[in-house]
């Protein structure tokens, strides 16, 4: 369908209205309020983590350098949507325009992506770490790992670009009613009011295969990391290989655990309010955890943590 016909579509009804997670909650202001501060929280953290990782050479290190970058994906992943809501909830707008619309849609499915890609990159670099230690400097050097997070990041640009004109290019006279807080492509396509099960196969094919190929290449480098930890005879290499992988590990569960709800279980066990609750797992908290898991849990960034503590009071 060219651009006319997409703008002919949308003529009418030009705006979506996002019912949001407010419209839901009996004390909608404690939830705004939570909600802002869990924002700012995410946004200090992933910043803090960044500048650590930018700043001390100690963290120069391709486990780092992945870590920055998820850190860059979640600071994004949580500003697409949140400031807006927080925004129409305190003016009391609820619209959201058709190019907004499909914007917002875009930027998730591309930064759902390239994470979903990085994380099994990070459980690579763990691999290579703990089972190839003497080759470590070799297969992860300084543009294998610029090649490995652009590749990251191509997959979820391709994602992007593959699925947002698909969804916004179909007809929407149901209902203007997204339910949602913001646009999730299901959320869009049962809006639409022509026959969306052929796309919704080939969707739910294209999710199943973005998943479980990066899930392929996570089981495979623990299992080899399982491996050879169970050939360590020392308690200090068993403590330090669990203490590098733990963390990364937290991580996935959080994220695929919200993916699989997400992608592959079938459309009986959705309901608008249980997708709503999974996404803000994975849109709101998981940014805000994910610092605090790789760094309470990380003796290296703590180390620099108060390094730069101690620079900051010495210059005070």
């Amino acid at each position: 369908m060219d651009k006319i016909t997409w703008l002919t579509n949308h003529t009418d009804h030009s705006d979506f209205i996002l019912v949001g997670i407010f419209s839901q909650s009996k004390q909608p202001t404690l939830l705004c309020v939570i909600i802002f501060v869990v924002f700012l929280m995410a946004l200090c953290g992933n910043s803090i983590l960044i500048l650590l990782i930018h700043y001390d050479v100690h963290l120069h290190t391709p486990m780092y350098f992945f870590i920055s970058h998820l850190s860059l994906m979640d600071m994004m992943y949580i500003f697409v949507a949140v400031p807006k809501m927080l925004v129409d909830q305190v003016m009391g707008v609820n619209k959201i325009s058709a190019p907004e619309c499909a914007m917002q849609m875009f930027l998730y499915l591309t930064l759902g992506g390239s994470e979903c890609f990085l994380l099994a990159t990070m459980a690579y670099d763990r691999y290579v770490a703990i089972c190839h230690p003497l080759h470590y400097p070799v297969l992860l050097n300084h543009m294998v790992c610029h090649l490995l997070a652009s590749g990251c990041w191509f997959l979820g640009l391709v994602d992007g670009f593959t699925l947002t004109p698909i969804t916004m290019t179909f007809p929407f006279c149901r209902s203007q009613k997204i339910h949602h807080f913001f646009c999730e492509v299901p959320a869009i396509m049962k809006l639409s009011c022509s026959d969306t099960s052929l796309y919704e196969r080939l969707m739910y094919f294209c999710c199943v295969l973005m998943l479980l190929i990066p899930v392929a290449v996570i089981s495979s480098s623990y299992y080899f990391i399982l491996l050879t930890i169970h050939r360590m005879n020392s308690a200090e290499g068993w403590k330090k290989a669990f203490t590098t992988c733990s963390s990364h590990m937290m991580v996935v569960i959080l994220y695929y655990g919200a993916a699989v709800y997400t992608c592959m279980l079938p459309s009986s066990y959705h309901t608008p309010e249980k997708d709503m609750v999974v996404s803000v797992l994975y849109t709101i908290l998981t940014p805000v955890l994910n610092p605090l898991i790789y760094s309470l849990r990380n003796k290296d960034v703590t180390r620099a943590i108060k390094k730069m503590f101690n620079i900051s009071f010495k210059k005070l």
